[in-house]
C-alpha cells in the first residue's frame, strides 16, 4: 500500500474514533472498556497472524521491548487520556496530543541520535498552531476552569508515554520484527496492564449490551486498534516516528468535521420534527374551529379562518370582524 494512502487511512480512522469513544462512556468504567477494546483487538490480530502464517515466536529480549510498547502505547497512554477527559474537553485534549510531534523529535534525538531538521520543526509548529486556532473557543473557555492544570498534566503525560511507545515501536520495526506479531503481543500486554489497573481501582466488571456501545466497541477494536495501529507501525517503518506523528495534527480536523456533520444532521432532524408537530397542531386547531358553534348575539358571526404562510407551512389566522 502506498505511504500517502496509509497516512490517509490512519488519519480518517483515528479522526473518527473520537466520536465513537463517546458511546463508550456511561455504564462501563473506562478502564474496563479499554480492556475489552484491546483484548478483542489482540485476539483479532493473533487470528490474522495465524491465518497469514506470520511468525509468532519472539526472543525474551524482543518480548521485553514489545511489552514496553504495549505498556506505553496500548495501556498507560489510553488510561491517562481517558482520565484527562474528566477535566478537559475532547478538543483541548486533541490540541495537547499534537505535542507528540515535538516529543518524538526530542526522544528520537536522545535515543536514536536522529538529526533534527529545522523544516520539520517549522511544519510541526505550523500544524499545532492551526489545530489550536481550530479549537480556540474551547481553549479560551478552559482558561477559567480550575481543573485545567490537572487535566493538561494528564493529557501531556499520556502524550509523552505515547511518544515512548513510538520509540519502542521504532526499535521493534528496525529490528525486523513483523508488525502483526508486535501488535498482537503488544495489545495483549496492554490489555493485561489495563486489567491490573481496573482491578487496583476497584472498577466493577460490567458490559453494556445496547447497540451504540457494542457497535462503537467493535469499531474501536477492529478499525481503531487492530487496523489503524498496524498501518501506523508500517508508517513508522516507512517514514519514521516523527513524520508518522504528523497524522496527530489531522485527527482533530477530521473529528471536528465529523462532529459538525453530526450537529447539522441533528439540527435538521429537530427542525423537521418541530415543523411536523406544528402542522399537526394547526390541523387540530382548524378542525376545532370548524366545529365551534356560533356564539354571542344573534347577529354575531363565527370566526373566519384564514391561512398565512410561514417557514414551516401554514399558520391559522382567526378573525371576527
Amino acid at each position: 500500500m502506498p505511504t500517502p494512502l496509509i497516512f490517509t487511512v490512519v488519519v480518517l480512522i483515528w479522526g473518527t474514533t473520537w466520536f465513537a469513544i463517546k458511546f463508550q462512556l456511561g455504564v462501563v468504567a473506562p478502564e474496563v472498556s479499554l480492556v475489552y477494546r484491546f483484548a478483542l483487538a489482540a485476539a483479532c490480530v493473533f487470528a490474522y497472524a495465524r491465518a497469514t502464517g506470520s511468525p509468532l515466536a519472539l526472543s525474551w529480549r524482543d518480548h521485553r521491548f514489545v511489552a514496553l510498547q504495549g505498556a506505553t502505547l496500548f495501556c498507560l497512554n489510553y488510561w491517562l487520556t481517558y482520565l484527562s477527559t474528566q477535566f478537559l474537553t475532547s478538543g483541548l485534549v486533541a490540541v495537547l496530543f499534537t505535542s507528540i510531534i515535538f516529543f518524538n523529535l526530542v526522544n528520537s534525538l536522545l535515543i536514536f541520535r536522529a538529526p533534527v531538521e529545522p523544516r520539520v520543526i517549522a511544519a510541526a509548529a505550523a500544524g499545532i498552531i492551526g489545530v489550536a486556532l481550530l479549537f480556540l473557543p474551547e481553549l479560551r473557555a478552559a482558561l477559567d476552569d480550575p481543573g485545567i492544570l490537572h487535566g493538561a498534566g494528564l493529557a501531556l503525560g499520556a502524550t509523552y508515554l505515547a511518544s515512548l511507545g513510538n520509540m519502542a515501536a521504532t526499535r521493534n520495526t528496525r529490528g525486523g520484527l513483523p508488525v502483526v506479531t508486535v501488535n498482537a503481543y503488544g495489545m495483549a500486554y496492554g490489555a493485561a496492564g489495563l486489567a491490573v489497573i481496573a482491578a487496583l481501582r476497584g472498577a466493577p466488571v460490567a458490559f453494556d449490551w445496547h447497540w451504540p456501545y457494542v457497535l462503537s466497541l467493535l469499531y474501536l477494536s477492529l478499525a481503531g486498534t487492530s487496523l489503524a495501529f498496524g498501518l501506523y507501525l508500517a508508517l513508522i517503518r516507512h517514514i519514521g516516528a516523527t513524520r508518522a506523528s504528523y497524522s496527530s495534527v489531522m485527527f482533530p480536523v477530521v473529528a471536528r468535521g465529523v462532529d459538525g456533520v453530526r450537529r447539522l444532521s441533528l439540527e435538521r432532524a429537530g427542525a423537521g420534527w418541530t415543523c411536523g408537530t406544528r402542522r399537526r397542531e394547526r390541523a387540530r386547531a382548524r378542525r376545532r374551529t370548524r366545529r365551534a358553534p356560533l356564539s354571542g348575539a344573534a347577529g354575531s358571526l363565527a370566526p373566519r379562518v384564514g391561512l398565512e404562510p410561514t417557514t414551516c407551512g401554514l399558520t391559522v389566522r382567526c378573525s371576527t370582524d
